[in-house]
């Protein structure tokens, strides 16, 4: 099967693909399709733009050392969430990452201004996704991941709880706690504007 062939395959099929051959191209496009939601996800975590690249490159060495064992059960997506998420836990309870400061929290990747809005509303917006990000990594780490999974990427209980293993009852009760913390977080930075 040719690249161009190949592009046009769901993941179930690239998969297999990789796992009966070791296909590279085929494991290229999976990477491509994943690399920005992987890449978001280790940022929103990290909260910094290099932790977030490292993580995201172990990721993937992750999965491609993996995926021979990866048994179908679960989406492929899920599968990349988890590693994502698992490898962003490791290197957050890491001794190098916690005593490390954390500086750098706007990338390109987070810019939400667009080329019509005035320089005042864009560096206003990129100030805003500081505080909240600043919130959310004073969350502790199980609150963190879980906004991070349903309220930044927007997965269902369902893909959450494949991710975490956890019931989703929990899922929802640690969510309803994590906001209320935020709001708490996002309510003193307000009032000590």
């Amino acid at each position: 099967m040719n690249k161009e062939d190949i592009c046009h395959l769901d993941d179930t099929h690239l998969v297999k693909i990789v796992q009966d051959g070791n296909d590279i191209a085929a494991f290229e496009i999976l990477v491509r399709r994943y690399q920005d939601m992987v890449y978001n996800i280790c940022f929103r975590f990290m909260g910094q733009k290099e932790e977030a690249l490292d993580c995201s490159q172990e990721t993937f060495i992750k999965v491609y050392e993996n995926i021979k064992r990866f048994k179908h059960l679960s989406s492929f997506r899920t599968w990349i969430y988890r590693i994502a998420v698992n490898t962003c836990k490791n290197h957050l309870s890491s001794r190098r990452f916690r005593n490390q400061q954390k500086t750098d929290y706007i990338s390109e990747k987070m810019e939400i201004g667009s080329s019509f809005e005035s320089p005042e509303v864009y560096f206003e917006k990129q100030r805003l996704q500081k505080i909240v990000q600043d919130a959310i990594d004073k969350l502790p780490l199980d609150q963190k991941q879980l906004i991070i999974l349903r309220d930044i990427q927007q997965l269902s209980y369902q893909e959450i709880r494949e991710i975490t293993k956890l019931p989703e009852g929990t899922i929802k009760s640690k969510i309803s706690r994590a906001r209320e913390k935020l709001k708490e977080l996002l309510k003193d930075i307000k009032n000590g504007m």
